[in-house]
Formats: C-alpha cells, sequence, structure tokens
C-alpha cells in the first residue's frame, strides 16, 4: 500500500515510518506540519493519508481540517486519522461527507500491527474505522434509551456496526454464523427504527448518527 504520512513527534513519526516499512507498505513522504499534507498527496497520489490530527501550525486539529482538504483536492483518497484522545466531534467532522474511506483511531490502538493493518486495509477498500472506544463512548451516553431493548449479543453487533465492521468481520469476532449475525443486525435495525443499508459505509453511518442523536 503507498502512504502518506504525517505526524509531527519525530519519534512518533520515525516509528511509523519503520513500522509500515516492515509491514510491506512504501511510505511515500513523511511529513510533519498540516500545510504540508495536501501538497504530498497530490505530487504522490497515495492510497490512503495517515495524519495525526494536533499537528502545527495550531497544534488544534489541523491534522483533521488538512485530512479533509486532502480528500477534497484527490477524489477517492483514503484517510485514517490518530488522536491521542477520544473525540467524538473528530469522528463526526472525519465522517460528514459519507463517502466511507475514512479511519479514526486511537494512537494507542497503532501499536498493535494487526489492529493498524486491518484499520488501513479497510480505509483504502472505502469503508469506515472507528475506534472501538469511541463507539463506547456514544454507546454510554445512549444508555437510558431503545438500546437498552437490545440483547446482550445485539448489543455487541452494534457496536461492531458502528466500527465499520461487515457481516462476515462481526460473525468471525463472535464465533457466529454469518446467518446468525444477519438476524442480529435485522433485529438491530428493527429495534431502533433504522431503515435497512447493504453497503457497510451507509450502515455505520447510519447506526453512528442514531448514536449522536440527543435523547428525548
Amino acid at each position: 500500500m503507498r502512504i502518506v504520512l504525517a505526524e509531527d513527534s519525530v519519534l512518533l513519526r520515525e516509528g511509523l515510518v519503520r513500522l509500515l516499512r516492515e509491514a510491506g507498505h512504501e511510505i511515500l513522504a513523511a511529513v510533519d506540519h498540516a500545510d504540508a499534507v495536501v501538497p504530498a498527496v497530490l505530487e504522490h497520489r497515495p492510497d490512503v493519508a495517515v495524519l495525526d490530527v494536533r499537528m502545527p501550525p495550531t497544534f488544534s486539529d489541523d491534522g483533521l481540517r488538512a485530512a479533509v482538504a486532502a480528500r477534497a483536492a484527490v477524489p477517492g483518497l483514503g484517510v485514517l486519522v490518530l488522536s491521542q484522545y477520544v473525540e467524538e466531534s473528530y469522528a463526526r467532522d472525519l465522517l460528514a461527507d459519507g463517502r466511507g474511506g475514512v479511519g479514526y483511531l486511537l494512537k494507542d490502538r497503532v501499536q498493535d500491527l494487526d489492529a493498524l493493518e486491518d484499520a488501513l486495509t479497510r480505509v483504502a477498500a472505502g469503508g469506515t474505522v472507528l475506534d472501538p472506544d469511541v463507539v463506547a463512548q456514544l454507546l454510554v451516553t445512549r444508555r437510558a434509551d431503545p438500546v437498552d431493548a437490545l440483547t446482550p449479543r445485539e448489543r455487541d453487533v452494534l457496536g461492531l456496526m458502528a466500527e465499520g465492521r461487515s457481516n462476515a468481520a462481526i460473525a468471525q469476532r463472535l464465533v457466529v454464523t454469518a446467518g446468525a449475525v444477519e438476524k442480529h443486525v435485522a433485529n438491530v435495525m428493527a429495534k431502533l427504527d433504522l431503515a435497512p443499508a447493504d453497503e457497510d459505509n451507509r450502515r455505520v453511518l447510519a447506526v453512528l448518527a442514531w448514536l449522536r442523536e440527543p435523547r428525548p
């Protein structure tokens, strides 16, 4: 996979470059400033851009804004945004265009090469990846409402759907059959009054939209 990396911490940037290269990926550019992101993706046309949220010049959400600008400049570009903390607003802004090919992970997650590889693969393929800790926080804020009508297994399925997992991936994670997952998904959609969606990205966006709605 061809990657442009944006991270202002020298240690983390070099560590990610080494990790990704050892995993067989091609690092086309590794920049340390948000303003360098769009020029880098225009020059190299990577499959995925991996960006830190907080970067120069302001160390607020410069990386996130650079990710949005990069996707506008290079249609079809996958972006994986890394953050130190759970910030629901970052995930919401990243998913706003509804096109898929986006991911939001906590930096602690990138220490797990399998998790990082999975995220990159899904983002490059046009999927949506959302960190499990963000999903867990969203579920907590919706505790006293129709989520309570879900069985424990249906709650597990809802969480994995919100992370952007396909039915096949959910079945593998929960060690159940694909048919069982389809039944659980149908039950979740019915209990939460969500319209069915065949495509994974539209499905996760529907679930996340419901999770973000204020409770009555």
